[in-house]
């Protein structure tokens, strides 16, 4: 399972928007790895962003 799967999982369980600070506290990665991960998410339309620096599973 790559990190994209394992940050869409991450979001798909909380049920909200959640930071990319706190979905690598849930996942235990960098941060910078996670905002990789949520950028090529957002390219292929499997998550948006309700607000500034929030994300959630589509």
């Amino acid at each position: 399972m790559g990190i994209e799967d394992k940050v869409l999982e991450a979001l798909k369980k909380s049920g909200e928007p959640m930071k990319s600070g706190d979905i690598a506290k849930v996942l235990g990665v960098e941060t910078k790895e996670v905002s990789k991960a949520i950028k090529k998410l957002k390219s292929e339309e499997k998550v948006d962003s309700p607000k500034r620096c929030y994300y959630q599973a589509k």
